[in-house]
């Protein structure tokens, strides 16, 4: 027996359409100037997905209590929001009011809509949309209140801890960025005096990338001879081939784009392709490491054009303290400590958020998986 099958005790569940048991209505179209010429403390919600949907604050107000909006038109059509309060909502905003909350609780509705709503999705016209008329038809399971009231219990304590765990993760992540950037300020700081300093072009070799390998394999790694990455202007692996250009650990610096100026640490034995430019010491007084943690504590400034670029000539002009190399160690193996432990925050992040959707999801599918009549 189901934990939904305990709640319900046998009782028989009731189906109406949303249209049955709720009133829907449309929000009203609001420009920018609108909304900058009123603009005051109460919400409007729009079409957007970010910030809650809020596109402004005015200081008057269409809607006062507690409400389900949803997005009516475009990429995220069908997004559902749980409201309360004094708000108001654009035209491409719909609005969802209970005929009897002692019938149907909002926020369980909220959370059947999360699931059902996007089904309803009409994409045809390359614009899709969920009108009044569609959304009316959406069927609505309706246990008693108490099981309603449950339902919402245990989805609302799920909610809360992946908010919780999320913000304490980012905070943590947050400390030990700041953690790393001022010991890397205090341990990278010379004058000129205390240290030799040095043009890259007098330390370095820089190589810029050329074509992707012909026989390049993009996605996960795969089995066998392609094991070495291939790297291109942005943070993620381009590709794999069955050989590599570079067989020495190197700086990389993205060379054109947004990206420009953005500094990675590789490993021996991989490529470089177009817009990237690999920078390798040139004698055994110079740590790769050390290098990455000295150019990812400066501002590398691009020319000056439409599109920012850098060329090996800009590289090469760039100047940078070369302490002993009994130093240089030294403020790797501190810099180190802090950079994986940031590295493995950030990754961690992410993957753990995605654990926590996948079981707030699997949770709520199976508390609101009704039986039809």
């Amino acid at each position: 027996m189901s934990y939904l099958d305990k709640l319900l005790h046998g009782v028989e569940v009731e189906w109406k359409t949303l249209g049955e048991v709720c009133i829907l209505s449309r929000g009203r179209v609001m420009s920018k100037e609108y909304l900058a010429e009123n603009a005051g403390e109460y919400p409007v919600y729009s079409s957007q997905t970010a910030n809650n949907g809020e596109i402004g604050k005015i200081k008057t107000f269409d809607h006062d209590g507690e409400a389900v909006t949803w997005t009516t038109d475009g990429a995220n059509a069908g997004t559902v929001f749980h409201r309360t309060g004094k708000f108001s909502i654009t035209n491409v905003c719909g609005l969802i009011k209970v005929k009897n909350i002692e019938e149907l609780n909002y926020k369980f509705l909220f959370y059947w809509l999360s699931i059902e709503a996007k089904k309803h999705v009409y994409s045809g016209m390359g614009n899709p949309k969920l009108m009044s008329n569609q959304m009316a038809k959406i069927p609505i399971p309706i246990p008693p209140l108490s099981v309603q009231k449950e339902i919402v219990r245990i989805l609302d304590s799920f909610t809360e801890l992946t908010a919780e765990l999320t913000a304490e993760l980012t905070a943590e992540l947050t400390a030990r960025k700041k953690q790393y950037n001022y010991y890397r300020e205090k341990l990278l700081s010379f004058e000129e005096g205390d240290v030799e300093w040095k043009t890259l072009g007098e330390v370095v070799d820089v190589f810029t990338g050329g074509e992707a390998p012909l026989n390049c394999i993009k996605g996960d790694k795969p089995e066998g001879i392609f094991k070495y990455p291939v790297y291109g202007n942005g943070a993620e692996i381009y590709g794999y081939a069955d050989s590599y250009r570079i067989d020495k650990d190197a700086v990389t610096i993205s060379s054109i784009g947004a990206n420009t100026g953005t500094i990675y640490f590789r490993n021996a034995f991989f490529t470089p392709i177009i817009r990237l430019k690999v920078i390798i010491p040139k004698y055994n007084n110079l740590l790769p490491r050390y290098l990455y943690h000295y150019l990812n504590s400066i501002t590398i400034s691009s020319k000056s054009s439409s599109v920012p670029n850098m060329n090996a000539s800009d590289v090469k002009r760039i100047k940078i303290p070369v302490p002993p190399i009994e130093e240089q160690e030294r403020i790797v193996s501190i810099l180190d400590k802090f950079d994986i432990l940031t590295t493995s925050i950030s990754e961690g992040l992410p993957k753990e958020i995605e654990l926590r959707k996948k079981q707030y999801e699997y949770y709520r599918d199976v508390l609101l998986t009704f039986p039809k009549n």
